[in-house]
């Protein structure tokens, strides 16, 4: 309550939380959710765009690759948005290409529209590649504004909304869908075009609100605008000297260093810890096993007999767990510190996996068993939202200095988008062959990434980018400090001369 009191202390700040959020990762959550309830209705346009173009009636596997199709280019979209997104921030900035990201949504929000009406499923495609594109793009650049914007002692809960806002979307996307609302035949067009709302209300509202101090000072090198930026995020009466003089200090270190590229990240062996644990962190996030607990979760619900009509409105439920743990998750960060909360959680998805086998293996023969999968999938949930997706998305803004992180964004969200589009081609067949024994494999991933930021990173809570890298070098040359003092202590065994000498 403490932190959310500094916070609340600064509202221009909570305002570029807000802002940057319901047209940021808003946007990704709610294009991973929403095509679920319509699938029925956009499969009909196709069939029917079919007949009528080419008298031809699709069969059921040319239903299913387009379906597929439909899905997966959004992938391809996010993956060609965080392949550029990272330039993009270096030379606009970060409030200017959030707010240029605004009009390419706007745009594959209109395509989205009109299909039904212009009987064109390829609209659909195109408004989903934008999708795509656009979601790239604030994977990226959305977690980079908020935390450039973010006073240290408030970064991780202001790290924490980017993953708030992603499970608020997801949240929306299931709300949205039922037929109560827009999930209905008229009216679905609407429902795929609702993010043309958020991102025109976030491209009014970003116009007021400052840009990053820190792309400000180091890349354009204004520190009268930074300076004024500061004021606005912390108020008139703030004393932000503290912040500018680290923030100089940064920019004397990398003074005529250029933005690093993607190859030089790779190739530098100064922070290779961060990277790598960059890369295993945004591997594992897609490959937990977050997405198969979702996908059993209405085969379970259905076993445990809820009716077929209720089970949209359990399935909202999860959505809501999902959204309400990353709320409080937000509000413990900073008292618990990072790391607990992303290692805690990645050992708690690993032993609910396991049980969650067991669960799903017996739940045939002992009818009450079904009931403890229900449990079990909450706990996944809450376990997966209350630490490694609020932790692992801001993570490169934090273990990066300022002309690497573009660079490092770019790596995390491209291992994002490859793990997403991996996820939904491979699962299928996966879960297929392996049935409910292919949360083992998700197990390895949970349990291997647990160990892996428990001995190998440090905490990051109330640190800035210069100590969390001391603290890495510190870790990693702790063994290497040993030896080398153990080979001091030995005492050096006399040659010849000195014993000739001594004689």
């Amino acid at each position: 309550m403490h932190a959310l009191s500094l916070l609340l202390k600064s509202p221009v700040l909570v305002a570029v939380v807000l802002v940057a959020g319901i047209g940021g990762m808003f946007l990704y959550g709610f294009s991973v959710s929403v095509l679920t309830a319509p699938s029925v209705y956009i499969k009909e346009l196709v069939n029917s765009t079919c007949v009528q173009r080419y008298g031809l009636s699709l069969e059921d596997w040319q239903l299913s690759l387009i379906w597929s199709f439909i899905i997966s280019i959004y992938c391809i979209g996010g993956l060609l948005g965080s392949l550029c997104a990272g330039r993009i921030a270096a030379t606009y900035g970060r409030k200017t290409s959030l707010m240029l990201n605004n009009v390419v949504v706007i745009c594959g929000a209109v395509l989205m529209v009109l299909s039904k009406t212009a009987h064109s499923f390829e609209m659909i495609l195109v408004g989903r590649l934008l999708y795509g594109i656009s979601s790239g793009v604030v994977v990226t650049i959305h977690p980079m504004y908020v935390l450039d914007c973010a006073p240290k002692n408030l970064r991780g809960m202001v790290g924490s909304s980017v993953a708030m806002f992603t499970s608020l979307g997801k949240f929306f996307g299931q709300l949205l869908s039922i037929s109560e609302i827009l999930g209905t035949e008229d009216l679905w067009p609407f429902l795929l075009a609702f993010c043309a709302l958020t991102s025109i209300l976030q491209l009014v509202l970003l116009y007021f609100l400052p840009e990053s101090p820190c792309y400000l000072l180091l890349q354009r090198e204004d520190k009268p605008a930074c300076e004024k930026a500061l004021q606005q995020l912390r108020g008139s009466h703030a004393d932000f000297t503290s912040e500018v003089e680290e923030m100089l200090r940064e920019s004397v270190a990398i003074r005529g260093v250029k933005n690093h590229s993607v190859l030089e990240l790779l190739l530098a062996r100064s922070i290779r810890w961060q990277l790598l644990t960059i890369i295993i962190n945004f591997i594992t996030l897609q490959l937990c096993g977050i997405n198969a607990v979702y996908l059993y979760a209405t085969d379970v619900f259905r076993i445990a007999g809820i009716p077929e009509h209720n089970l949209c409105y359990v399935i909202l439920g999860t959505g809501l767990c999902d959204f309400s743990t990353v709320l409080i998750c937000s509000l413990v960060i900073e008292h618990t510190g990072k790391k607990v909360l992303i290692v805690w959680g990645y050992v708690c998805m690993s032993v609910a996996m396991l049980l969650l086998t067991l669960t799903l293996y017996l739940q045939v023969h002992v009818s009450w068993m079904s009931y403890c999968s229900m449990v079990l999938i909450f706990i996944c949930i809450i376990s997966f939202c209350s630490g490694p997706s609020c932790v692992a998305i801001p993570l490169p803004g934090e273990l990066f200095t300022h002309s690497f992180q573009s660079a490092a964004f770019t790596v995390a969200s491209t291992l994002n988008w490859i793990g997403l589009f991996f996820v939904g081609m491979v699962f299928p067949l996966l879960a297929e062959q392996l049935d409910y024994f292919c949360f083992l494999i998700f197990f390895v991933f949970c349990f291997s990434t647990a160990l892996f930021m428990w001995y190998n990173v440090p905490e990051t809570k109330n640190k800035s980018i210069t100590e969390i890298t001391a603290e890495f070098d510190r870790m990693h040359s702790k063994a290497k400090h040993s030896e080398t003092k153990l080979k001091a202590q030995q005492p050096e065994e006399p040659t010849e001369i000195e014993q000739s000498t001594k004689l």
